[in-house]
């Protein structure tokens, strides 16, 4: 999610990939035929309002661990599916060094919602052509996944889509600083992932997922959310 504004840069706490971590526990790979764009649209579409498996916030964190005065901002982001000659991919971005919050950061297109919006999908299709291009008829919602609580205070809603064609894709300079896919076979394989734990200079703690992919170190929401798609998509035990 991006934040335009380059004014009062916050710094940075910790080192998000110089945490200590533990790999999570063992769990089977997605079959490839669940890596299709009817498959998913299949699969997000039996998911109930809130599948117990699926993470409802940054670990550890529910409604009653915000202040009482923070109200969760509304926001949502696009997943961006493409499909390539080798499989299916996923668009990411890396946020500008310049922006006031989480600069530099791997995330997916989205942001705030606006009162104009009609809803989360119209607020990820919105901020996904103000960021990285993508015009809302190139792409082909599949689902929705469960609103994400994040520490930050935003409430967000993953919205999946397939991206149709080979659209050209360009950057907001100003928010976003690179547009990258990654193989969305290797993105929802548990075996990558990882979980760290960090010691804040208040003495709280914070446990967040990571998972790293060529140069990109993906972590925090952006990790938790493709774990949630990971989640959503395993066939039931």
């Amino acid at each position: 999610m991006a934040d335009a504004s380059e004014t009062s840069k916050e710094p940075q706490i910790f080192d998000p990939q110089a945490q200590p971590w533990t790999p999570i526990p063992v769990e089977a790979r997605l079959p490839a035929e669940l890596l299709t764009g009817d498959a998913i649209q299949a699969r997000l579409g039996q998911l109930g309002p809130a599948p117990g498996s699926v993470l409802g916030g940054d670990i550890g964190l529910s409604l009653r661990a915000l202040p009482a005065a923070m109200r969760p901002v509304p926001a949502a982001v696009l997943m961006p599916i493409v499909m390539r000659g080798d499989g299916a991919g996923m668009l990411l971005t890396q946020r500008s060094a310049n922006l006031s919050h989480h600069a530099g950061q791997i995330s997916f297109p989205g942001g705030r919602a606006e009162h104009s919006d009609a809803g989360p999908v119209a607020t990820a299709l919105r901020e996904s052509h103000e960021e990285i291009g993508l015009r809302p008829d190139q792409v082909r919602v599949l689902g929705t996944l469960p609103q994400y609580l994040t520490v930050t205070g935003f409430a967000v809603t993953p919205i999946a889509a397939w991206v149709e064609g080979n659209p050209s894709l360009e950057p907001a300079a100003r928010e976003v600083a690179e547009i990258f896919e990654a193989p969305l076979e290797y993105l929802l394989d548990p075996a990558n992932y990882r979980i760290h734990s960090a010691q804040l200079p208040d003495g709280a703690s914070r446990r967040y997922y990571s998972v790293s992919w060529d140069k990109y170190f993906i972590w925090g929401a952006t990790a938790a959310m493709l774990r949630n798609l990971y989640l959503a998509l395993r066939p039931a035990k």
